[in-house]
């Protein structure tokens, strides 16, 4: 395993009121980072030279949570309590697209292999897809009550997805044929994932305070953390040569990292300067630094060397 880097700074930046609540948040094509405000109904995004700017939706109340680039130069989101999926260009023009199933709930938000956007409807069960013409197509999964979370597309061209409330982890193909995968710890109830650079798929249990790891033939690897009462949130991998990714901790105030070699693993944790700053979204910048989002107005920018 490569030698770990021997320095790790963090630094916060604020960015709205503590009470909008920045959760998701990923890089833009324009260089800058978006985040969505899930209290407040708002699209943010710092620029690199440090300038806020926020864009009101549609509804204050809509629970904007994932936030993603899209093929077409914009970035798309979902609105959770809206049952809406969002698309707000690098200028801040914003569409939104209604759902066919009602009380969608949709969540978690990523590019596919064919150049749409694939989500997840936490209160439907089921897959949906949206091209950027705004066309919706809904893919019911065979579980009931399952609550598809977060999803994230996979080495193998399929879209991998965890169902927090079945305990387990989904792979669709593009023509919606679904494939469950139950995780071996009780109560794991999985939220984040994200594809790994070793070719596997990683996500958080926070249920059981643990990272895992599912590889294409269904293989699963389960990294307990220290604190079991962590509730590790969301997972991102970095753009290292040792296929690391880092996580947040949400009910410790921490983000971490973890590498495997496929034998070993390796967790390094990493506290938050700003106590109870509940963290949630975190993904790689534009800069090449990892950044969270934290729900107390900030984001954090977390450098290595």
């Amino acid at each position: 395993m490569p030698p770990r880097p021997t320095t790790v700074s963090i630094t916060e930046f604020s960015v709205a009121e503590a009470e909008v609540g920045p959760y998701g948040i990923t890089a833009g094509p324009d260089g800058a980072l978006w985040f969505t405000m899930v209290h407040s109904g708002r699209i943010g995004r710092l620029a690199p030279d440090g300038e806020t700017t926020s864009y009101a939706l549609e509804s204050a109340s809509g629970g904007p949570s994932i936030i993603t680039a899209g093929p077409d130069g914009a970035l798309w989101f979902t609105e959770f309590r809206e049952h809406r999926i969002g698309r707000i260009s690098t200028a801040g023009d914003i569409t939104s697209f209604s759902l066919p199933t009602p009380d969608a709930g949709p969540f978690g938000i990523a590019l596919g292999p064919d150049d749409a956007l694939w989500f997840t409807e936490a209160g439907a069960d089921r897959i949906g897809r949206i091209t950027t013409e705004g066309e919706v197509g809904e893919f019911p999964l065979p579980l009931s009550g399952a609550f598809p979370s977060a999803i994230a597309a996979g080495p193998d061209g399929r879209l991998w997805f965890t169902m927090n409330q079945a305990h387990a982890i989904g792979a669709m193909t593009l023509d919606g044929e679904v494939t469950v995968h139950p995780l071996p710890t009780p109560g794991a109830a999985p939220v984040g994932i994200t594809a790994g650079g070793d070719g596997a798929m990683w996500f958080v249990e926070i249920g059981a305070g643990q990272i895992g790891r599912i590889a294409p033939d269904g293989k699963i690897d389960e990294f307990p953390l220290p604190d079991r009462e962590s509730r590790p949130h969301a997972i991102a991998a970095d753009a290292d040569t040792d296929g690391g990714c880092w996580f947040t901790e949400w009910g410790a105030n921490r983000v971490g990292r973890i590498t495997f070699d496929g034998r070993h693993h390796e967790i390094h944790e990493h506290d938050l300067p700003t106590p109870s700053s509940e963290p949630h979204g975190i993904a790689p910048g534009p800069d090449g630094s990892m950044w969270t989002a934290l729900e107390i107005g900030s984001v954090a920018r977390i450098l290595t060397w």
